[in-house]
């Protein structure tokens, strides 16, 4: 009996991979020319803006800047439980009077405690809404003059005003798309209430586009991002003159 032998088998070694082509680092480093100045998100409920926020925050920690993060209303002792008393579904009988007076009562505690002697100390403060979500909420929205509104501000916030404050736009409908079916007393207000709030931002936006930024919150998360650091970029060089704080 004849025996053969069985060739060997051929190994294939199929070609290297190309690398996979990573997308370029952004460069935040210019994040560094807003120390001490204090800048405010704001949009309406659903507009994504404390996603934005969140990396916002995130790339500043990145870049060893020095700064505090706030929200509205809250941030303090006395703010958070008047934050849990505007945001509570069964105070259905408070006035839209004494809404707009917590706010700033929380707002005062803030800037006092918190805000103020951060920027004296050079440090940047990012919050999370600020006096123009009382003018677009309690005022367009709701109907409290804006004078009214104005003289409250005046007295709650010491003068202060934001360096620059980052408007996240999104139409009411896909605003509404975002929000959590668990709405809090604020978000429950209708769809009619939060096109005037857009409406309102909108229009103090137009009236001081110096102070004001817009930046289209309608894109997917990546995309606003990328806006977003587009327009702080831009604003770094064009700040209002820093304010001493005595």
């Amino acid at each position: 009996m004849t025996t053969f032998a069985r060739p060997a088998a051929t190994v294939t070694t199929p070609p290297p991979k190309p690398p996979t082509a990573q997308p370029a680092p952004i460069d935040t480093g210019f994040l560094r020319q807003y120390a001490g100045r204090f800048v405010v998100f704001e949009g309406p409920d659903g507009s994504g803006k404390s996603t934005q926020f969140r990396r916002l925050s995130r790339a500043l920690a990145d870049q060893g800047v020095d700064y505090l993060e706030v929200r509205e209303p809250g941030g303090t002792v006395t703010g958070e439980r008047i934050r849990e008393c505007l945001l509570d579904k069964a105070n259905t009988g408070m006035t839209l009077r004494c809404e707009m007076l917590l706010y700033m009562a929380s707002r005062a505690e803030l800037v006092e405690q918190k805000i103020l002697p951060a920027l004296r100390a050079g440090r940047l403060v990012l919050a999370d809404r600020f006096v123009a979500s009382t003018v677009a909420y309690q005022g367009a929205a709701g109907g409290l003059p804006a004078a009214d509104i104005a003289a409250v501000a005046r007295v709650a916030t010491q003068g202060l005003t934001p360096d620059l404050v980052l408007l996240f736009d999104l139409d009411q409908a896909a605003a509404a798309r975002r929000l959590s079916p668990l709405l809090d007393r604020m978000e429950a207000k209708g769809a009619a209430f939060h096109q005037r709030v857009r409406q309102g931002y909108l229009d103090q936006a137009k009236a001081d586009p110096r102070r004001f930024a817009v930046v289209d919150a309608s894109r997917a998360e990546d995309g606003v991002w990328a806006d977003l650091l587009a327009t702080l970029r831009a604003r770094a060089t064009d700040l209002p003159p820093r304010r001493v704080w005595a």
